[in-house]
């Protein structure tokens, strides 16, 4: 069942060598993928990745995401970081100047320390690949648990739309088998109306026939009764498909809409009328909850 719906929540946790990652993600509904994230400012460059992750599992909804991200105490403090490979260049090019120059070589610790990039110190926070590690597992495990609830409420609602699109599928096929009679009606009390005013308009018979089956023609929903089959037949193959469904059963039920005002503008007949109002009805409440899948 590819059903789910844009409602739902996912937390984790992961830890990994002195560090915890916590991940909390929740989802409403929204047309498109809007993501909104808390992330500590030192691991602000992982914004992207994090979104990519995200968009591999979910495709519609407005999704909320908070990481809180712990080092242990061990790892809590700075770390001074010797740049070994730029003190040994220092060290080549100045006793190799201080030998050209026949000066004393003098050079110590404290002098070296002195010098532009020898010594760095960073804090576990700049570590990125190794947040990243521990953040995407969290990332994932959330990610997994939203989804399961996804699609556990997206099972639910596939089942209330099979119901409505079974409700619509019975209304439709009423107005279809009350068309062709009610067509007929509509036909013969135009005739009648014309008839009475022949004298009037002075025309003929033939011209009398010709004009009211033009008009009764006018007043066929052959096309939208066929149209409107079609299209409850494609909401139950989305239902039944494996991919996100909700866009598609958005505009097949504007589709919908579109046929069903367009017999209750054309159909004449009382009983037609009073089965279109049924099927919008329903069409809406479909709607609404189509508005809640992913």
């Amino acid at each position: 069942m590819s059903i789910r719906s844009m409602t739902g929540c996912g937390r984790a946790t992961a830890q990994k060598e002195g560090l915890h990652a916590e991940v909390e993600v929740s989802s409403v509904n929204r047309k498109q993928l809007d993501i909104v994230l808390s992330l500590p400012r030192s691991l602000s460059i992982l914004e992207s990745r994090i979104h990519d992750e995200i968009a591999r599992v979910l495709s519609r909804g407005r999704v909320s995401v908070n990481v809180v991200v712990r080092y242990s105490a061990r790892d809590a403090g700075h770390e001074v970081v010797l740049n070994e490979s730029l003190v040994r260049a220092y060290l080549t090019t100045l006793r190799k100047q201080a030998n050209k120059l026949q000066v004393r070589d003098d050079l110590g610790l404290s002098h070296l320390l002195s010098l532009p990039g020898v010594v760095h110190v960073r804090s576990p926070e700049e570590d990125i690949e190794r947040s990243w590690t521990v953040l995407q597992v969290a990332l994932s495990k959330a990610l997994e648990r939203l989804d399961r609830m996804r699609q556990k409420e997206g099972a639910a609602l596939a089942r209330d739309l099979q119901a409505r699109v079974k409700v619509l599928e019975t209304l439709a096929n009423e107005i279809s088998e009350l068309s062709p009679a009610a067509v007929v009606r509509f036909r013969e009390a135009l005739k009648g109306r014309l008839a009475s005013m022949r004298d009037e308009l002075g025309i003929s018979d033939e011209r009398l026939e010709r004009e009211a089956l033009l008009f009764a023609d006018r007043s066929d929903i052959t096309e939208e009764t066929t149209r409107i089959a079609s299209h409850l037949k494609q909401v139950r193959e989305w239902l039944r498909g494996t991919q996100p469904a909700g866009k598609a059963l958005d505009f097949l039920a504007q589709e919908l809409n579109r046929e069903i005002n367009t017999i209750g503008s054309k159909a004449n007949d009382a009983a037609i009328a009073q089965r279109v109002v049924q099927f919008k009805t329903e069409l809406e409440r479909l709607r609404e909850q189509v508005q809640n899948i992913q």
